[in-house]
């Protein structure tokens, strides 16, 4: 893993219309930390952390992420409340208004790339008004060599000016932030927010229509990890669910923690250089990996220190989105470099609030695709405004906000490789066990874990009547039994000792799968249609 490589190098901006400005060139972290505590933009926590505080925004701003609307998009991109059109004229002037904004100032670049796979390789050229910015650009994205940086040449550029305001009535965005992904200029750009997910989504999003439309391979929202006998698994999850800590197994290394690519040659890569996880009530005993990468180089996001540099990790008076960012090298178990093999195994993880789907159970390839296309977990009560009880939420392919194909093209990749790869695929809730939250608990952290060592190691079991219960609601396939897990929490209804309670929440839920489906249905197949629940209660 290469690390703050020193150049002398230097670059004009004038090709992107930057004109005269004083150009910070890839500088290493250790600058870009102290130039932005001297500039009293961060502050350092007592681990030599970088503290910053994003400002207005401490979260994506889904309402404000646009795509031009062009000759390589218009028949290709699903366009809708996710990917919403943006007009190529508009995104010309509104490109000249930042980097005439840039122009005369002090600007810091960082050439990088994304794609741990050599063959899908993309480089990025990242131009920053702030230089912590430019540090979370160093930290998520992979770090060339200095061989790599002499003859560097940018295929996409990302330009991120958080003090520049658009102008709604003139720019024709919806308010002064804005995040466009340009297709045929290869350009993201970034204004009026400093959240710094922006950048790193802004590119994810782009590999998302770039891999399968013209690199035929799959891109996931997935953590990943490999076991000593090369086992690949794959993790997908929204926020919340386990998918980073379940990944960070101190008995297999890791992959990645995000983002990633399946491709025809059966290997699965990172697409990023670096780890984004949430900090919220963060422990060192439960996810000691993230803790001890808290360190120099790492930044932290809209967090509360005290007057001597003490994170306190359950303030969320800024923010409940607190994050931090670190090289993937700040992890001691990790593969070098972060490609895997085909997966044995895919674990698709809700934190089911309802109470209502088992810890663990097996799917058929037709539920998998279903339950694929769904990504389904669910809000509690205080998440949001308004939420006063669980609340279902599906985010299609487990990343709707990030995908600007049709979910069902995703879904297709997905099932064609699962079954030629042979992978077995399973149903995780690390969410509520005993009742729906606010009268049952959440499932602990050591069965999650032990269900998933069981899966790993190959113990619960052939698909058969004598070792899997099949769900009368969901038709899902629980294990009877698993080691290190009471016989009693492997079933959700037995937990609840309270048959018609149970029965109802989960007929609830299965008709929100149902309605949530409905959108789906004509580009679904009957085989994937068949994967949901069958049984509903009117």
């Amino acid at each position: 893993m290469v690390d703050n490589i020193q150049t002398t190098k230097t670059i004009s901006l004038e090709s992107y219309g930057i004109k005269n400005a004083d150009v910070k060139y890839q500088l290493s972290s250790d600058e870009l930390h102290q130039i932005t505590i001297d500039k009293g933009q961060g502050a350092e926590a007592s681990t030599g952390a970088l503290a910053v505080n994003t400002g207005e925004f401490t979260g994506r701003s889904p309402k404000d992420r646009f795509i031009v609307k062009d000759d390589i998009t218009k028949d290709r991109v699903w366009w809708g409340d996710v990917n919403i059109p943006f007009e190529t004229k508009a995104f010309d002037a509104l490109y000249d208004k930042v980097v005439d904004y840039l122009s005369h100032k002090e600007v810091f670049v960082r050439d990088s790339y994304a794609c741990a796979d050599p063959n899908y390789k993309l480089n990025i050229r990242v131009i920053t008004e702030t230089p912590w910015s430019n540090m979370f650009a160093h930290n998520m994205f992979l770090r060339p060599s200095a061989l790599e940086l002499e003859n560097f040449e940018p295929e996409w550029s990302i330009v991120c000016a958080p003090e520049f305001m658009a102008v709604p009535s003139e720019d024709g965005t919806r308010q002064h932030n804005f995040a466009i992904l340009n297709f045929t200029r290869k350009i993201a750009l970034i204004g009026g927010t400093g959240y710094t997910g922006e950048i790193k989504k802004g590119i994810f999003s782009a590999l998302n229509f770039i891999l399968p439309v013209f690199k035929n391979t799959l891109p996931m929202h997935c953590s990943a990890n490999v076991g000593e006998a090369g086992d690949t698994a794959i993790f997908f999850g929204l926020s919340g669910t386990g998918k980073t800590t379940l990944s960070a197994d101190p008995n297999r290394k890791l992959i990645g923690d995000d983002e990633h690519g399946w491709t025809n040659e059966n290997t699965v890569f990172n697409f990023e250089g670096g780890c984004y996880a949430k900090v919220i009530n963060l422990c060192k005993e439960n996810e000691p990996d993230i803790y001890n990468a808290i360190k120099k180089g790492a930044i932290l996001e809209n967090v509360i220190l005290d007057k001597d540099g003490h994170v306190d990790f359950e303030d969320t008076s800024i923010t409940q989105n607190t994050r931090v960012s670190y090289p993937i090298n700040f992890i001691d178990n990790i593969q070098v470099p972060s490609i895997g093999k085909n997966p044995k195994n895919i674990f698709f993880l809700t934190a089911d609030a309802f109470g209502v789907i088992p810890p663990i159970s097996k799917l058929t390839p037709a539920q998998a695709a279903y339950h694929f296309i769904s990504g389904y977990t669910a809000k509690v009560a205080g998440t949001e405004a308004g939420v006063k009880e669980p609340q279902p939420s599906f985010s299609a392919c487990f990343g709707a906000p990030f995908m600007p194909l049709h979910p069902a093209k995703y879904a297709e990749m997905l099932s064609k490789k699962m079954k030629e790869a042979g992978v077995n695929v399973w149903l995780i809730n690390t969410g509520w066990t005993g009742g729906a939250y606010g009268v049952g608990t959440r499932m602990k952290l050591k069965y999650t874990r032990a269900m998933i060592n069981a899966v790993l190691n190959g113990d619960l079991g052939l698909y058969n009547h004598h070792d899997y219960h099949i769900h009368s609601v969901f038709g899902v396939a629980q294990p009877r039994s698993c080691p290190g897990v009471p016989t009693s929490v492997l079933s959700p209804r037995a937990t609840w000792n309270d048959d018609e309670a149970y029965y109802t929440t989960a007929f609830k839920l299965s008709n929100a799968f149902r309605k949530n489906f409905k959108q789906f249905e004509s580009i679904a197949s009957e085989e994937i249609r068949r994967g949901g629940p069958q049984r509903y209660n009117p």
